[in-house]
């Protein structure tokens, strides 16, 4: 007997990233996961603009190939500055990558102060509110267009000491729900939650002026790792793959998702 026809069917994409001449911006592009994504990008052969503030893209420029736009991702006017210059060039975006952020030293809550409380939720969060309210219009004529936002851990699971800081990661992951639900199925929206990464971010970042600020201390690495199944610390390369899945073809069911990459630190 034969075996009746199964229609409709389609095959799973072979390809993970965006393909070639794939429009992607990255904010925050200068920073360590942000290089590392902007040699990915260019690998695959996209096109790729970095926004970033003007010190971090003086003391790390991107590759020449890679059109560079200053911005202050806290700053309403710039922020629509920096868009309204990309759209001279690009008159739709495939992918935006929302890298911009800053952390600070541990501060317990009724010691932090309502400047500091503010400072991290507006460079976490504020920042990618007017990014994606910039770049959406381009986002939606865009070829398959997918946002990701890249949250943290610790929106997850809360340590002593960064409150202000989960508290603007996990507002990012809720605003990356929020992008997801409102603009399906034009457009997708997931973010990255990674644990710890080996970059110049666990010291502030790389734009952040730190000629005059308190001294930090440093994540003691050793201590980290003993709770990390995998047995180490992140590198910017484990973070560059779940965000180019999440922009490319292969993931093209899912919005409104997490992807916690922690060496199995936190498994929500």
């Amino acid at each position: 007997m034969d075996e009746p026809e199964i229609t409709g069917i389609e095959s799973p994409p072979t390809q993970l990233a965006p393909s070639a001449g794939a429009r992607v911006a990255i904010v925050g592009g200068c920073g360590g996961i942000g290089r590392a994504l902007v040699e990915a990008c260019l690998s695959c052969r996209m096109d790729v603009a970095v926004l970033d503030l003007p010190a971090s893209l003086a003391a790390v420029p991107p590759p020449p190939a890679v059109r560079s736009i200053a911005i202050d991702a806290t700053d309403e006017a710039a922020v629509s500055r920096a868009f309204g210059e990309l759209a001279t060039v690009w008159a739709s975006l495939d992918g935006l990558v929302g890298l911009a952020g800053f952390m600070t030293e541990r501060t317990p809550v009724d010691r932090l102060t309502a400047t500091q409380w503010d400072q991290l939720v507006d460079g976490n969060l504020r920042s990618a509110f007017l990014v994606a309210r910039a770049a959406l219009p381009m986002l939606r004529i865009g070829r398959d267009p997918a946002l990701v936002f890249v949250s943290s851990g610790l929106a997850q699971r809360v340590m002593p000491g960064y409150a202000a800081y989960a508290a603007s990661k996990a507002g990012l992951i809720a605003l990356t729900k929020a992008i997801a639900v409102e603009n399906a199925p034009g457009l997708r929206a997931n973010a990255v939650a990674p644990g710890a990464v080996d970059t110049a971010f666990l010291d502030g970042g790389t734009g952040r002026d730190r000629a005059n600020a308190a001294p930090r201390v440093r994540l003691d690495v050793s201590a980290y790792v003993k709770n990390v199944p995998l047995g180490r610390i992140a590198t910017p390369a484990d973070v560059v793959g779940p965000i180019l899945f999440l922009l490319g073809p292969a993931s093209r069911y899912m919005t409104g998702q997490v992807l916690y990459v922690n060496g199995g630190a936190l498994t929500p």
